[in-house]
């Protein structure tokens, strides 16, 4: 096997040198492609293809990537494949000239070619150019994954996207989604009055969230700083303001492990909305969810894996406590204390730790019994207000908060709140926070002085959300894991 791996290196080895060196042969004879700086691209391939009634004999000039060649003495044809797709080019030496043709003879597989031409349409109906020039835009000193195979590897492909993006379509595909997806989310939100900011990444208190940051120096104030992990205390400064409908879509970075669903970069929408509440916040979701799945899928009806969720449909509402008694059979209503909580916990055989008190435990309930059951879009309300320290309580039971958690496919997409507007109760909230860091929770937030400030200024009633961009994109896309919808998602390093 040895034998054979360093025989396969070698081969490659020497097709490479192969590339070099007719690199080093275009440079003597003045043909060096990399001293190109542009070329006018009048089409794409689809634009020919989807109008060639019109286009049928007119002259094109295309870019892209030589993905497949075939010579035959004085004819040739090759694929190029640029942004939208790929068109078949038919090379012939009387139309494009001699030294050119022996030129496009020795291109590889790989190579950027300009191709300018007529279109037309060959024997076997293939929509066509007839090249009556060729360019050479940039020499490929690399070789490309074999075609039938293609690249499947995952862990090549996530470090390579350049390479996978160029072999694999609905790769490319996907992205092209993504990028539909946010433009969706930011037409309908500007249609609805919302306007778009940008708030701090680099950060002194990274709050909003519960969440480990990432921590960092500057050098220029020597001063220790934190990556946000959390859009949410800078967006509510702005309510305070008087920019009474705001949204942001940005980075945020928590310091956390690497699953199918969890990448440490990741991107969040949050939004907030004065003069609402979480009420309020449901029927933006609703509406914004399925204005999104129209406008990208065509439809409001998802398939994800061995699910079909239906967004045309009016979404669940249900609290937690009743979410816990359904799956479970436990009603937390009946639950008098954390003891007797605990209590139950551990009749379940539910993991808690000691400083966890009568909500936590049943958030660790609705954890363990509920959330892969909600795979039809579902709201479930009314968390527990040991888990939710900047969102207001139910005036009728301060147990709980005005709080909804968005879920589909049995994951979370969404948290939203009525937020808390009342200074000193949220500095009371900070205060159980620090006890909660002190006890080693090491996602407990941090009391904040300046956004207590902007609290004490006034901040009208007001809803807020915050959005996983990423795992809806992964629902638009039937994408199986967040790499797949991450361009470049993080890795561990290969030693050099």
């Amino acid at each position: 096997m040895a034998e054979q791996n360093n025989n396969q290196q070698q081969d490659v080895n020497q097709l490479l040198k192969v590339r070099y060196d007719k690199l080093h042969e275009l440079q003597e004879n003045g043909k060096d492609p990399f001293v190109i700086t542009k070329y006018d691209v009048t089409n794409h391939s689809t634009d020919v293809k989807e109008h060639f009634e019109e286009m049928g004999g007119k002259e094109v000039s295309l870019a892209g990537r030589m993905m497949f060649k075939r010579v035959m003495g004085k004819a040739s044809f090759c694929n190029i494949q640029d942004l939208k797709g790929r068109i078949q080019i038919y090379v012939a030496r009387d139309s494009i000239g001699e030294e050119s043709y022996a030129d496009f003879k020795k291109y590889d597989v790989g190579d950027i070619l300009g191709v300018k031409g007529t279109v037309f349409k060959t024997k076997t109906g293939e929509i066509s150019i007839h090249a009556a020039e060729v360019t050479l835009l940039s020499k490929s000193l690399q070789i490309l994954p074999e075609k039938f195979h293609g690249l499947t590897d995952t862990d090549t492909r996530y470090r390579q996207r350049y390479v996978d993006l160029i072999m694999n379509e609905d790769v490319k595909d996907t992205f092209v989604k993504r990028s539909k997806v946010i433009s969706t989310i930011r037409r309908y939100l500007d249609g609805q009055g919302f306007m778009e900011v940008e708030t701090p990444m680099l950060v002194s208190n990274a709050g909003g969230a519960a969440a480990r940051p990432f921590e960092t120096h500057f050098n220029a104030l020597d001063e220790d700083l934190k990556l946000r992990i959390s859009l949410e205390l800078y967006l509510k400064r702005l309510i305070v303001g008087g920019m009474e409908r705001v949204y942001e879509i940005g980075r945020v970075f928590r310091n956390e492990g690497l699953d199918t669903r969890h990448n440490p970069e990741f991107t969040l929408m949050e939004l907030y909305q004065a003069y609402t509440d979480y009420h309020g916040m449901m029927d933006l979701t609703e509406n914004l969810y399925r204005y999104v799945a129209k406008e990208v899928t065509g439809s409001e009806i998802l398939t994800y894996g061995e699910h079909t969720m239906d967004l045309s449909k009016p979404f669940e509402r249900i609290t937690m406590v009743d979410a816990v008694k359904k799956y479970a059979g436990v009603d937390f209503n009946e639950v008098k204390d954390t003891a007797e909580a605990k209590k139950l916990a551990d009749e379940h055989h539910i993991e808690y730790e000691e400083r966890h008190e009568k909500g936590d435990i049943l958030n660790l309930f609705f954890e363990e019994y509920v959330e892969e059951h909600l795979i039809q879009p579902t709201f479930v309300m009314d968390h527990p207000i040991e888990i939710s320290p900047l969102t207001k309580k139910k005036p009728e039971n301060p147990d709980y908060v005005e709080r909804f958690e968005f879920f589909m496919n049995g994951w979370e997409m969404a948290n939203a709140y009525s937020e808390l507007n009342d200074p000193i109760d949220q500095r009371a909230r900070f205060a159980a926070q620090e006890e909660a860091f002190a006890a080693g929770d090491e996602e407990a937030n941090h009391t904040d002085e300046d956004f207590l400030n902007a609290l004490s200024i006034g901040m009208p009633p007001t809803g807020g959300i915050g959005f996983g961009i990423d795992r809806m994109v992964m629902m638009m896309t039937n994408s199986p894991a967040i790499r797949d919808v991450l361009l470049f998602p993080t890795m561990k390093s290969i030693d050099k």
